[in-house]
This record gives C-alpha cells, sequence and structure tokens, in this order.
C-alpha cells in the first residue's frame, strides 16, 4: 500500500515534534520567541502532507516565506523577495487549478472519449507532477483527473519539488513531454554550497544539497517542450507527431543557448529572465537569526505572458479552491505585464518616402526573449494595429483592430496569412502557430492535430534554418520566402520582422500622426469557438470566467509619433540607424548612424521628458528603465525603446 500523509496528520504530527523538541533539538537552532514565530509561520496556505517522494508547498513556505521580522528574504532597499509569496500567484504555482487548461482536457476527452486515460496521465506529467510522479515511482502507469482531485499534492501544481528534487542526471535537457528526472532519494537541490539543513532534515524528512542543475535550463526541458502523437478524425494515429510546443527548443536554436558554455559572453538560461538574480546578500529562510546571507539571489517571480489568465484565477480564487492570495497574484499580475513590456519585443518605425498617393512606412519588430514571440500554447498569438492621422486626427488608415465581438476586424475567415506588406485596412500581421488535421483543416484538437499551416512567430536573436533543432521550431508559410524575416541583408538570424506599410493619401499632403501597436493575446475569444460548440461542467466553469475577465489584449509596445513627416515626392536617404548595447549593462548608449545627428528625446514611458542633448552619437540615462528615444536627422527621424 502507498504511504501518504494526509495535511492534518502531518501538520499535528509537525506541531507536536516541535513541542517535543522545544527543549532540546529545536532549541539548537530557535530562540523561544523564534520557536512560536515558526509554530505561526509554518501552516501556510499550501498543502502541507507529503507523500514518500515529495512535500507540499506550505512545508517550504514557513521558512521561505513572508518573514514577519524582516531578517529573512528583505532586500537592502527593504523589498519582500520572499521565494513562497513571489512564487503562489504564477501559473506554475497554479497549473493544476487552472480551469483553461481543465475545459481543454475536458474539450479533448469529448473529442476522444476512449484515449481519456492516456491523454490524461500526459497532462498531469506536467501539470501536477508531484502527484502523478509518486504514482509512476510506485509502479502505476496511469494518473487521472479523478486522481488529481483527491490529491492535495497533485493540486499543488509545478511546486517546489518539481524543479528542486530534478536530478542531476546525463539526460537532462533531452527527455521532453513531460517525462520527469526526479532524484527518489527525498533529496532538495539547490544553489548554494554547504546547505544549512537540519531543519529540513528534522522537521519535515528531506536533505538538502547543492546541485549545479538546478541552474540549468534544461529542468524546465521536460515540461516546455511538447509532442503528441497525432489521430485521425476517427481517433486513429497517424503515425505522425505533433510539436505542440517548443519554448526549450526555441531557446537552443537561439544566441542566448549557454547550456555547454560556448556562449558565455552572450548566454541567458530559462532561470536568468523568470528568475532573475539580484547580486545582493539574502537571508534565505526564516526562523534562524544566525543565518548568514547568500547571493546571488534567484527572485522567484517565474512569470511569463499569460497576464490574461492570472487575472482571470485573481477574480475565481474560492471557486477555483486556490490557496494563494488576491495579493499574491496582484504581484504576478504586474510582474507579468513589465516583463513584456520591458523586455518582449522593440519596434522602430520609420518613413521611407511619401507620394501624393502613397506614405511608405517600414515598421521594424525586433525578438528580446530568448525563444519564439509567443511561445507555448498555441493559442496564443500577437498582432499589429497601426492607424494613420491627419493633423486634424481624423483617421485615414486603421488595420489590426477588434470589434465588439473581439474578432479582429478583416481577419481572413480561416486564418489570417503573413504579411511583407500591407495596403489594405483588411489585411492584419498576426504573429501565430496554426496547427491542421489530416485533411488539412484548422484545428484546436490537440489530439488532432497533425501538421503546421503557418507559424510566423518572431524567433530570437541567433534563430537559423540549419540548426539541429529546426525540426522542432520550423518557421511555416509565407514568412519563410518573406526576405526580412530573421534576415538583415543576407544574413539569417536577426530575431526581427519588417512590415512595409503603402498607406493610401488621396491627395492628402499635410501632416501624418502614426499609432503603431503590437498587442499580445493568451486566449483569443475566436481560439475558444470550437470548444464551446462542446459541453462538460468544466468546460462551463471556464466559459463563465471567461466571459466575465476583462478580455483586452495586452498592450506589448507602442509607437506614437505625430511628427514622421517627410515632404511630398522629396526622396531623402534612409537613415541607418543603431543603437547599442540594448538593454545597457550601465545606461550609456551608442549610436552608429549613417547620416549626421541633430538632436536626440529620450522619453519615460509616461512621456515625460529625460534627456534632450543635440550632435552626439551616444547619450547616458541615470537612472534604470525603459525609455523610448527620439532621434532626429534632418528630415528624418528614429524611434527606439531602450533599456538600462
Amino acid at each position: 500500500m502507498r504511504k501518504t500523509y494526509t495535511t492534518i496528520c502531518f501538520a499535528v504530527a509537525l506541531m507536536g515534534g516541535m513541542l517535543v523538541l522545544s527543549n532540546n533539538s529545536l532549541a539548537k537552532f530557535h530562540t523561544r520567541e523564534e520557536s512560536q514565530r515558526l509554530r505561526e509561520m509554518v501552516m501556510r496556505s499550501g498543502p502541507h502532507g507529503t507523500n514518500d517522494f515529495f512535500g507540499g508547498s506550505g512545508l517550504c513556505g514557513g521558512c521561505h516565506g513572508h518573514d514577519p521580522a524582516a531578517y529573512a528574504l528583505i532586500t537592502a532597499a527593504g523589498e519582500d523577495v520572499s521565494i513562497y509569496d513571489d512564487w503562489a500567484g504564477t501559473m506554475m504555482a497554479n497549473s493544476a487549478h487552472d480551469p483553461f487548461w481543465r475545459a481543454k482536457v475536458s474539450h479533448e476527452i469529448l473529442v476522444n472519449p476512449a484515449h481519456q486515460v492516456e491523454f490524461e496521465t500526459k497532462c498531469t506529467s506536467c501539470h501536477a507532477p508531484l502527484g502523478h510522479f509518486d504514482a509512476y515511482y510506485h509502479g502505476d502507469t496511469t494518473y487521472a483527473i479523478a486522481d488529481l482531485l483527491t490529491d492535495s499534492l497533485a493540486r499543488d501544481g509545478v511546486s517546489c519539488g518539481a524543479c528542486h528534487q530534478q536530478a542531476d542526471s546525463s539526460i537532462l535537457g533531452k527527455v521532453f513531454s513531460g517525462n520527469l528526472i526526479f532524484d527518489t532519494t527525498r533529496t532538495v537541490y539547490g544553489q548554494y554550497p554547504a546547505p544549512f539543513a537540519g531543519p529540513m532534515s528534522s522537521f519535515i524528512g528531506f536533505d538538502v544539497k547543492q546541485g549545479t542543475q538546478i541552474k540549468k535550463s534544461g529542468v524546465c526541458a521536460g515540461c516546455h517542450t511538447l509532442i503528441t502523437e497525432s489521430h485521425d478524425l476517427a481517433g486513429n494515429p497517424t503515425g505522425n507527431h505533433f510539436v505542440e510546443q517548443a519554448t526549450y527548443h526555441e531557446w537552443l536554436n537561439s544566441i542566448y543557448n549557454d547550456e555547454d558554455g560556448i556562449n558565455d559572453s552572450l548566454g541567458q538560461t530559462c532561470q536568468g529572465c523568470h528568475i532573475p538574480e539580484i547580486n545582493e546578500n539574502i537571508v534565505i529562510a526564516a526562523n534562524f537569526s544566525f543565518l548568514g546571507p547568500r547571493k546571488p539571489f534567484g527572485k522567484h517571480h517565474l512569470v511569463g505572458a499569460n497576464s490574461f489568465m492570472i487575472d482571470l484565477m485573481r477574480n475565481n480564487i474560492s471557486a477555483l479552491g486556490i490557496t494563494a492570495s488576491t495579493k499574491n497574484f496582484d504581484s504576478a499580475y504586474v510582474r507579468t505585464k513589465r516583463l513584456m513590456q520591458d523586455s518582449a519585443v522593440l519596434m522602430n518605425l520609420t518613413l521611407a518616402s511619401r507620394t501624393t498617393d502613397t506614405a511608405f512606412y517600414e515598421l521594424k519588430l525586433t525578438n528580446k526573449v530568448g525563444h519564439k514571440f509567443p511561445s507555448g500554447y498555441p493559442s496564443r498569438r500577437a498582432f499589429v494595429q497601426f492607424v494613420v492621422m491627419d493633423e486634424d486626427g481624423d483617421t485615414l488608415f486603421k488595420n489590426g483592430i477588434l470589434n465588439s465581438a473581439g474578432v479582429l476586424v478583416g481577419q481572413d475567415p480561416i486564418y489570417e496569412p503573413h504579411h511583407q506588406m500591407i495596403n489594405n485596412a483588411n489585411d492584419v500581421q498576426i504573429y501565430e502557430m496554426v496547427p491542421a488535421d489530416v485533411m488539412g483543416n484548422v484545428t484546436t484538437v490537440l489530439e488532432r492535430a497533425n501538421t503546421v499551416l503557418k507559424d510566423n512567430r518572431l524567433v530570437p536573436t541567433g534563430f537559423s534554418t540549419s540548426h539541429f533543432a529546426y525540426d522542432t521550431t520550423k518557421i511555416v508559410g509565407d514568412a519563410e520566402s518573406d526576405a526580412d524575416f530573421n534576415y538583415t541583408g543576407s544574413v539569417e538570424g536577426s530575431g526581427t520582422d519588417m512590415i512595409q506599410f503603402h498607406i493610401p493619401m488621396y491627395g492628402y499632403t499635410g501632416d501624418l500622426n502614426i499609432v503603431a501597436t503590437l498587442y499580445y493575446q493568451a486566449i483569443p475569444k475566436t481560439y475558444l469557438d470550437e470548444m464551446f460548440t462542446y459541453s462538460s461542467p468544466e468546460i462551463s466553469l471556464f466559459q463563465g470566467m471567461f466571459n466575465a475577465t476583462d478580455q483586452t489584449p495586452l498592450l506589448v509596445t507602442q509607437i506614437k509619433d505625430g511628427n514622421l513627416f517627410v515632404a511630398v515626392d522629396e526622396a531623402p536617404a534612409i537613415m541607418s540607424l543603431n543603437i547599442f548595447p540594448n538593454p545597457s549593462p550601465n545606461g550609456t548608449f551608442f549610436i552608429n548612424a549613417g547620416n549626421p545627428i541633430d538632436d536626440i528625446t529620450v522619453y519615460t514611458l509616461t512621456g515625460a521628458v529625460a534627456l534632450q542633448t543635440k550632435n552626439t552619437n551616444w547619450f547616458t540615462l541615470n537612472r534604470r528603465g525603459t525609455y523610448i528615444v527620439r532621434i532626429r536627422s534632418g528630415n528624418r527621424e528614429f524611434v527606439e525603446k531602450v533599456i538600462f
């Protein structure tokens, strides 16, 4: 019989153990006041049970959560960087409660009911790993949603042990689709040498060791590349496999890949962005007043792009049985938006030329993340909105507009192709992956996905069609033949896309006001149309929550320029300009320009002027943040976002 411990029994045993230890073993670690505070703190809202291999996040939160004494997990500036609290409001922490995931699993089962057990077993390997792998290591071959519903550790989602108990295996980073490799000796790994292991061993029965694997991107690989077996419309295997998502492989196919140590000067691991390090001394556990600090320290922000689902779950905490607080979700929501708007995509807009008939604009998008943008689950997309107004504010041209039903105006009913040039208001640039079934029809049923009709998602810098991982990260459709997609001239790997906008002027010769915006949607309403034709309690629950949640797309980046103007029939040389390094580690930026620079104005994101200077090829900012730089050269202007 499998050994398990219920939350109540374990908590009673733990508290009882503390009382027994209060005059002997506990006294080795705590003063009387610290012991009392530990008793109060240890009952975090996460589960406190254990199984034979893992423990609930509530056990970790007692020491690695908020410290009321403000001794542990606090920066010199007073910022609370508690590991448990930062993690608790993330998609990872709530992966097993995610109502969209539950609804989508239900949808797949309604389509192929004979595959229920196999499908749910595969899904729970990543969404509920502490329950799934406890069953697996006891010899069980299945772990379904019904098992998850009765297992508090499974409902703990991608909990602490899901990462910190992965083994330093020779195949780390080489197995995918939920095939995680855990250390089964109840050992927890961290980045620091000589860990203070006594309390964890005494109180919750886990050993602590240093493990270099904890900072490797391979820890993320097992769940962030998912390859599924394709089925036809009758549910029969086609013999083909479908790459549902390949975020890890996209990172491998980039300049940020430093797993083998080759790109150390450029490299950035997954943790480097999603668990951002600060080079500051931090005491990493509360209740131990004698503990010294450690550095560097990784903030467990663990956010990506899905602010919509964080908002939805924040508004439905009780209905979803979530243990995180509104405050936890608020923090994750703000961090998600900040990461997207500060670090995801840069846009540059130039007016190449203009006649009485047409204004010729070039909009350049540069992917700044270490994988495709968007990445992950196939519902995710980004789109460009381009609006041109005259000097009185009347609209001359607009595309990429959502109507009241949440549908992009002019979007093709099947799917929108990739565009190299746009001169029609009904053409909109959508960056997305579009799966198709064996008949070549667009599908959102994952088991029916057999091929890809379109994948023009922005690729990362350094991305190459000759890379060994290209078979799982392909560019598909019209973007494949777009000379400006991931190319600068004949050189591949720019991580950019250039859209040519040819805007009809109809004889208008006055000034133009431009607003170019990149928006992101985690779950567009049209993606749900197929699922919402089916009925189940999970689908109905999610549909109600979805309809009640603000569906405004997330604004990633925007250029508002009321002065991009070239006199009619003039044909000035196109301004060639590059700002580097961007981001800048010290606030100094250099400008490589093909034309003499007249003046530079730097704005904050609120529109305030941060710096003005003339006739220079460099500038320095004195406060960290994200800025908009406007550079004027003759009758041309150049606008770019920079990060210090």
